[in-house]
């Protein structure tokens, strides 16, 4: 006979301002879910509409902090605010966010996917930079730390440089 609802879990889940699901659970600088009542960091705020070089400046603060899944939070944000045009370029650097986040984390075969997916995005933004985007140094970076993934690697100390000397860091 199979058991029946567990009457004492609470089944509502957890709602943000507007209403839409979303965990209330707090998060460490990695953005794994931590149990409820533990200290944790302060979410990145979604849907925060930032010029594209503010953008970039924050997500690299975050970088720099060991934060790469909030970077990719404030990436996201520039790709879903982007012109078509540059959907993907946006698209390719949350994902390398995402990729060093996997690495982090430790898991190797996540993070050289979205590492690899990541640089694929931004490559055909090469010859023209974008706001200073170091699209050359960003893809020696990702095949680098691809290279050498073989466990968990220190988020702040694996950081990239989103920009270059042009458009400064």
């Amino acid at each position: 006979m199979a058991a029946g609802p567990d009457p004492t879990r609470d089944r509502r889940r957890d709602r943000d301002e507007q209403g839409r699901a979303r965990s209330a659970r707090p998060r460490d600088g990695l953005g794994r879910p931590l149990p409820y009542g533990a200290p944790g960091v302060a979410r990145q705020p979604e849907g925060v509409p930032r010029a594209p070089v503010a953008a970039l400046v924050e997500a690299q603060r975050l970088f720099d902090a060991g934060m790469p899944f909030h970077a990719h939070e404030v990436l996201e944000d520039a790709w879903k605010a982007a012109p078509e045009v540059e959907r993907g370029l946006w698209r390719g650097l949350a994902q390398l966010a995402v990729g060093l986040t996997h690495a982090a984390r430790g898991n190797v075969t996540g993070g050289r996917a979205l590492l690899d997916r990541g640089t694929a995005a931004i490559a055909p933004y090469a010859d023209t930079a974008p706001y200073g985007i170091d699209i050359t140094g960003l893809t020696v970076w990702a095949r680098e730390l691809t290279g050498r993934l073989g466990g968990p690697v220190p988020a702040a100390g694996s950081a990239p440089r989103l920009r270059g000397a042009r458009g400064g860091s």
